[in-house]
């Protein structure tokens, strides 16, 4: 008898590990996913999902070396890691989870309120020093940035700078709230990070894509409406043979439920 009851605990217990899935990758999504899961798991008490950030670029790396089970990211999946994929014969599923308007932030003592994208461009890549010349105090102008393996970084040097490259010597932050923390406390700090980071100790620049004709700041509304230009997917990727592990949380995120999460934490739903 003893050994039958402990061959259905032994049985119970692998039945929930086999529900056990592992999600890594984008800072910038961490604190999405994070709230999706433990909303999850409180209806689905058999699964348990795990969630690590470390950047986009550590995300898709644990995907092609089948230690996640699904990668987030802030920027899309590169050619040269569908390759990576393909080589172990794998292949990706691509899915948008939610959207993220990009804020750029300065210390609140800050009197810049406005920036276009031609100065955030000469700003990060050094020829912009001080910022004087942008209408503020004679003050040097400290960047801070996400380290190379973040999405963040790689959609700020495209869709900001045109592909140029950052300043030698960027300050590079290894998380989100890094950024957040060293410019509340660096006068002339300037960084940039997803919207549902955004909090009193940072006041966000208003943006201008039409050189200084309209200048929109970071919001929900903003985005939804598509007058704020600095506004970029988040994604999920799996790998299509995991498709039936993975699914149920995946639907979960994209539900109604799931959708109302993401306008909570302060991301744009799908929908």
């Amino acid at each position: 008898m003893r050994h039958f009851i402990v061959a259905i605990i032994f049985m119970a217990n692998l039945s929930t590990a086999l529900f056990a899935q592992k999600i890594k990758g984008s800072d910038t999504c961490l604190p999405l996913s994070q709230k999706e899961a433990e909303v999850f798991m409180k209806t689905n008490a058999c699964t348990s999902v795990t969630v690590t950030g470390g950047g986009s670029g550590v995300g898709i790396a644990a995907l092609i070396e089948g230690t996640t089970d699904i990668a987030q990211l802030s920027r899309a999946i590169k050619f040269d890691e569908k390759g990576k994929l393909q080589e172990g014969g794998k292949t990706a599923k691509e899915v948008t989870i939610a959207y993220d308007a990009l804020a750029i932030i300065v210390h609140p003592q800050n009197k810049v309120s406005n920036l276009t994208r031609e100065q955030l461009e000469g700003i990060f890549t050094g020829k912009i020093k001080n910022w004087k010349e942008v209408g503020g105090d004679d003050l040097a102008i400290i960047p801070y940035a996400r380290e190379t393996s973040s999405g963040t970084y790689e959609f700020v040097k495209e869709y900001v700078l045109r592909n140029k490259n950052y300043i030698n010597g960027i300050m590079s932050m290894p998380a989100t709230g890094a950024i957040i923390q060293s410019v509340s406390q660096t006068k002339g700090a300037i960084g940039y990070v997803g919207l549902a980071y955004l909090n009193t100790n940072v006041k966000a620049i208003h943006v201008s894509y039409d050189k200084g004709k309209t200048f929109v700041a970071p919001s929900e509304t903003n985005a939804k409406n598509n007058t704020y230009p600095i506004v970029r997917p988040l994604y999920y990727y799996y790998v299509t043979k995991s498709e039936a592990i993975v699914k149920p949380f995946i639907d979960f995120v994209l539900s109604d439920e799931g959708q109302k999460i993401v306008a909570e934490i302060g991301f744009i739903t799908v929908k």
